[in-house]
């Protein structure tokens, strides 16, 4: 761990000069200097660089401070290369990963964690998680396939201080939930709930399981009037692609009054009439993302997806007009 001490020559000028390099030991650096030094670093590069390399540096590495929050985000996007999914992570081996890491951050943290964004994770690590994480206030799980209502129900009672919540394309966590976290989570402001695409699920084909597509949650409507009922105060919602119609629209618009995003992108059940009414009704709107959806003709013009012509004139997109 020490550099080798050396003797050289500077030649500047004319002048032959000894330079003594200047011998130095990391490894006499103590914890304090390595942990602030490796907060500069990516959670990739502490967790496969430096937690290897000796003891003291993994002692280090394994601050609590450097696990206020675990966000593998970045991480996906780099692997993903500019694709939001591969089929590898839809895998148990690729969840067993996951899981792995995040009892580990757990873990690390002792109680400090205040954010987690992961994605395919189970509900044993993220009971785990909540049962080490009172503190937790961002948690982002998308696209875990296992997850079910019993890891909100942990959630929601041992992180009363939740402020943030995104279970998009969870297929597994129902409405059921959001009494829960309406019971128990009075600072949620922000909840995220989006499906994958169901309109055109080619986008997926080959990258996740078609049975799990299949399940694709059909109680949109049941689902927006939980969240008007026991989440009222939301500020910002979304729910891409979620299958409510006119009715459950209205639900939330009535009992979220609050609300300054409301986010419908792929909500192809819906009316130009029932969105103009939900958005007289959000006083406190400040962003609106209607249904609107770009089919591609080619797929349009296949028997099966004559449905989207109705909804081409219920928007009056005029995506299909030739």
């Amino acid at each position: 761990m020490a550099e080798e001490a050396g003797v050289g020559t500077d030649c500047r000028d004319g002048d032959r000069k000894e330079v003594v390099n200047e011998i130095r030991d990391w490894s006499e650096l103590t914890s304090v200097c390595l942990t602030d030094i490796f907060r500069r670093l990516s959670l990739e590069d502490r967790w496969r660089g430096v937690m290897v390399v000796c003891r003291s540096w993994l002692h280090a590495a394994t601050d609590p401070t450097l696990f206020s929050s675990f966000d593998l985000e970045a991480a996906f996007e780099a692997a993903g290369a500019g694709r939001p999914d591969t089929p590898f992570w839809w895998t148990p081996a690729f969840q067993r990963r996951v899981d792995a890491m995040l009892e580990s951050a757990s873990l690390f943290g002792a109680g400090g964690v205040r954010e987690i964004r992961v994605r395919h994770c189970s509900d044993v690590s993220l009971c785990f998680a909540a049962e080490r994480s009172p503190n937790l206030e961002i948690l982002s799980v998308r696209n875990s396939q296992c997850l079910t209502d019993a890891s909100i129900v942990a959630i929601t009672s041992l992180c009363p201080l939740l402020k943030e919540l995104d279970i998009s394309n969870c297929y597994e966590i129902s409405y059921k939930s959001f009494e829960m976290i309406g019971d128990c989570c009075p600072n949620l402001t922000v909840l995220k709930r989006n499906l994958l695409n169901w309109l055109d699920p080619s986008q997926h084909s080959g990258v996740v399981p078609d049975e799990y597509l299949r399940a694709c949650p059909q109680d949109g409507d049941r689902e927006a009037a939980s969240i008007a009922q026991f989440i009222p105060w939301l500020k910002h919602l979304e729910i891409r692609f979620s299958k409510l119609t006119a009715t459950g629209l209205i639900s939330i618009s009535e009992g979220c009054r609050e609300l300054e995003l409301l986010d419908l992108f792929g909500c192809a059940n819906l009316t130009g009439r029932a969105v103009e009414q939900a958005h007289a009704n959000l006083k406190s709107i400040k962003t609106l993302v209607r249904p609107n959806f770009y089919i591609p003709r080619s797929v349009y013009h296949a028997e099966r997806y004559g449905h989207w012509r109705l909804y081409d004139e219920r928007f009056q997109t005029n995506v299909f007009q030739i």
